[in-house]
C-alpha cells in the first residue's frame, strides 16, 4: 500500500476503541534484582503473530554503546522536510493497518479467562484480598480507566509466549496500570522495575528518557524476567514471589526450609507481609474476573483489537507538539508515551510513539501540514566544567530555566562532558546525534572554593570527634583523610591532616596553635575533603559541629554533604 493511499485510507475510516475494561487494584511494588535463566513452559498459540523485535535486538543492530565523550559542534546544514510517518500496529509491525476492519468484537475478558493457567491458592489472605477490592468500586472503576489501554497488548505478549494469563493482570498489582508510579525503592512503571533490573533487561535509563515506563519496553523486560523466574523456580507462584521479593531472597527461604527439613513449595516458606500478600492478591483479581457478579462488580465489555497504533519518528519532535499533533491533551498523551524525561523526543533514540487508532489518523493529517520547526530544544555538551550561569548566558537562556529543565540543584558546578538540554539555533539545528541520544549523562559537583591542606600535631587529648568539633568537618570526613576509624584517638604528636577554605588557612591554623603542637599549611590536596563552611574564626570556639560533611573537589571525588547540601556527584 502506497503512502498516498494509507494515508487517505487513515484520514477515510473510523475505528470505536473501547477505554473501559475492569481495573482491579494496587499492590507492592517490586525490588526486583537479577540473575540467570529464560524461557517459559505453556504451548503457543498456533496463530501466533510474529514478535517485534527485541530492544535488545534493534539496538544490536543500529549502534554500539560508548562512553559519552564531549561532541564537537558542527555548522548547521539543510534538513529535507521530515516524511509523513505511517501507522503501525507494534504487534504485528509487518502488516498493513487496516482501519475497515472491524471484525474484533469478542470480549478481551474472555480471552483473559480462557488462558488462566496457574493453579488456584485458596487461603485467608485471598478472601481478605477478595473483600478488600470488592468494597472499593470507585477505586476499581478508576483502575479500569488506566488498564483499558495496555491490557490488549500485554495480553497479546502473554499468549505469544505461551504464559499463563494471569500475568497480564500483574501491573494491577504492582502499579495500578500506572506507568508513571514510583516506588520509594526507586522502582518505576506499570511493571515496577528498579534501575539495576532495568539496565539488565536493556531498559535505557538515561537524561532523555527512562524505558522502565516505556510500555512496550516495559512489557518485553516484564515477560522476559517472569519467564527466566519460572525456568529457576519451575513454579509461578515461586516465581511471581521472587519477582516481588527477590530471586535471591526466595532461593534463600528454600535453602533455610531444606536445611531444617520442611517443604520448599511456595505456602510452606517465610517470607515479608508485602510478599505473603502479593501472590493472594493477584489471585483475589483472578477470581473476581472470573466470577465478578458474585463480587457484586460488572465487568464492562472489552473489545479484543489493540487500543494503540505507532507512529515511527523521524526527527526530534518537541512533546507538546507530538501532542497538539495528534488532537491530544498533554497528559493523555503523556499516558502512552510516560518514558520522556525532557520536552522534546529525540528520533535517534525514541523509534516511536503510541497513539489511539483515531489520534493516529489526526497525527498523520497534520503532520502533512506542519510547516514549522519540529523541536525547539537541542542537546548540548559542556566542553569544560562550569558555572550553570555561565552555560546558560551562553545560551541565551535564563539560569533558573536552565537549571529547572536540566535538574540542576543550587551551589552545584556542570561537570566537563555533561548533556544538557538547550535551545536550538540556526547555529545548532541539526536532531541530536545516536550516540549521544543513548550515551547522554550529567555529572555535576559542588562549587566550592579552594581547599588548603593543613597537617597538624595531635595534643594529649585529641580524637577524630575533637578535630572534626574543632574545624566543624564531619567525623566521618577526619577519618578519611588520616585513614582510621571515626572513634578514634590520636597520639600526642601525632600528623593530623585537615582540608579548610584556602583564603582562611592561614588564620585557622594560626587559631589553633594553642590546641596544637605544630601547624604545617601546604598547597592543594592530593586526595581528601573539607568543609565549605569551615571559617577564620572556628578555631576559637570549640562549639559542636553544625555541617557533619566536608569536601574537597579534587578530580571529581565523591563527597558526602548534610542534609541541607546539594548532592555531590549526580548522575540520571
Amino acid at each position: 500500500m502506497t503512502l498516498n493511499r494509507l494515508s487517505s485510507l487513515l484520514q477515510g475510516a473510523w475505528l470505536h476503541t473501547c477505554t473501559l475494561p475492569i481495573a482491579l487494584a494496587l499492590g507492592g511494588c517490586a525490588a526486583i534484582s537479577p540473575q540467570g535463566g529464560s524461557s517459559g513452559v505453556y504451548p503457543p498459540r498456533s496463530t501466533e503473530a510474529p514478535s517485534p523485535p527485541s530492544a535488545r535486538e534493534m539496538k544490536a543492530a543500529t549502534s554500539s554503546k560508548t562512553p559519552a565523550v564531549p561532541v564537537p559542534e558542527k555548522p548547521a546544514v539543510a534538513q529535507a522536510p521530515a516524511p509523513t510517518p505511517v501507522p503501525i500496529d507494534p504487534l504485528q509491525p509487518e502488516r498493513k493497518v487496516d482501519l475497515d476492519d472491524r471484525s474484533a468484537r469478542v470480549d478481551l475478558w474472555a480471552r483473559v479467562r480462557r488462558g488462566f493457567a496457574i493453579p488456584d491458592l485458596e487461603t485467608e489472605l485471598v478472601r481478605d484480598r477478595e473483600q478488600w477490592y470488592a468494597s472499593r468500586p470507585d477505586y476499581v472503576q478508576r483502575m479500569t480507566e488506566r488498564g483499558s489501554r495496555y491490557l490488549f497488548h500485554i495480553l497479546e505478549e502473554v499468549e505469544k509466549r505461551g504464559m499463563p494469563t494471569e500475568l497480564a493482570l500483574l501491573p494491577f498489582i504492582e502499579s495500578a496500570f500506572n506507568p508513571q508510579a514510583m516506588s520509594s525503592a526507586h522502582a518505576s512503571g506499570m511493571w515496577q522495575f528498579i534501575p539495576s533490573t532495568g539496565k539488565h533487561f536493556d531498559l535505557t535509563q538515561n537524561i532523555f528518557r527512562d524505558d522502565r515506563r516505556d510500555v512496550l519496553a516495559s512489557t518485553r523486560a516484564a515477560l522476559d524476567y517472569l519467564q527466566k523466574l519460572h525456568a529457576m523456580f519451575g513454579d509461578w507462584r515461586l516465581a511471581l514471589a521472587a519477582y516481588n521479593w527477590g530471586e535471591g531472597s526466595v532461593q534463600r527461604a528454600m535453602a533455610r526450609n531444606e536445611r531444617d527439613g520442611l517443604p520448599t513449595d511456595y505456602l510452606s516458606l517465610r517470607m515479608p507481609q508485602e510478599t505473603q500478600y502479593y501472590v493472594p492478591k493477584l489471585q483475589a483479581v483472578k477470581n473476581i474476573i472470573a466470577r465478578p457478579q458474585q463480587y457484586g462488580l460488572a465487568l464492562p465489555p472489552l473489545e479484543n483489537h489493540p487500543y494503540f497504533l505507532s507512529i515511527p519518528i523521524e526527527r526530534d519532535i518537541d512533546v507538546d507538539l507530538a501532542a497538539k499533533l495528534s488532537g491530544m491533551s498533554l497528559a493523555d498523551f503523556k499516558t502512552l508515551n510516560p518514558q520522556m524525561n525532557k520536552p522534546v523526543i529525540l528520533a535517534a533514540g525514541t523509534q516511536q510513539i503510541l497513539l489511539p487508532y483515531d489520534n493516529a489518523n489526526e497525527f498523520v493529517r497534520r503532520h502533512s501540514k506542519h510547516t514549522g520547526p519540529l523541536a525547539t530544544w537541542t542537546a548540548w555538551v559542556a566542553p569544560k566544567t562550569m558555572r550553570p550561569g555561565d552555560a546558560a548566558q551562553q545560551h541565551g537562556m535564563n539560569e533558573t530555566a536552565l537549571r529547572e529543565l536540566n535538574r540542576i540543584p543550587p551551589r552545584m558546578l556542570i561537570k566537563a562532558g555533561s548533556t544538557l538540554l538547550v535551545p536550538r539555533t540556526a547555529q545548532r539545528s541539526a536532531d541530536v546525534s545516536e550516540h549521544l541520544a543513548e550515551n547522554a549523562m550529567m555529572s555535576l559537583s559542588p562549587d566550592l572554593p579552594p581547599m588548603r591542606r593543613l597537617a597538624l600535631r595531635a595534643g594529649r587529648r585529641d580524637t577524630v570527634l575533637t578535630i572534626a568539633h574543632r574545624y566543624r568537618v564531619g567525623e566521618s570526613q577526619v577519618a578519611q583523610w588520616n585513614k582510621t576509624s571515626t572513634r578514634a584517638t590520636f597520639a600526642r604528636g601525632q600528623t593530623i591532616i585537615v582540608f579548610v577554605p584556602r583564603q582562611s588557612g592561614a588564620r585557622v591554623a594560626a587559631g589553633n596553635r594553642s590546641k596544637t603542637s605544630n601547624v604545617a599549611v601546604s598547597g592543594p590536596p592530593r586526595s581528601g575533603k573539607a568543609s565549605p563552611r569551615a571559617s577564620s574564626h572556628v578555631a576559637s570556639k570549640r562549639k559542636p559541629a553544625t555541617s557533619r560533611t566536608a569536601s574537597h573537589p579534587n578530580k571529581g571525588s565523591s563527597i558526602a554533604q548534610s542534609s541541607k547540601s546539594p548532592i555531590s556527584q549526580i548522575k540520571y
